[in-house]
């Protein structure tokens, strides 16, 4: 399914595809401590912080895609931690 106005899939999964390496390597260790429910949360926290905006600042992500990490992974609802 597609966004009637900007034509874009409303699935916004193909967001989080071909990030740069070093943006996976600390989205990846952030999973990796949700699942786990770790009490390192708050460092995993601030460590993808950063680097969203390193590679946004870099021109390695577009600001869209960072917005999206942002708003899927550090600033969602905390019932919605483990989705």
């Amino acid at each position: 399914m597609f966004d009637e106005n900007t034509g874009k899939p409303l699935d916004k999964t193909y967001l989080e595809m071909n990030l740069p390496r070093y943006l996976q390597k600390d989205l990846d260790a952030y999973k990796a401590g949700n699942q786990e429910d770790s009490l390192a949360m708050e460092p995993l926290w601030y460590n993808l912080y950063a680097t969203i905006n390193e590679a946004l600042n870099e021109d390695d992500i577009s600001d869209e895609i960072a917005k999206y990490l942002r708003n899927k992974y550090l600033f969602k609802k905390m019932g919605e931690m483990n989705d």
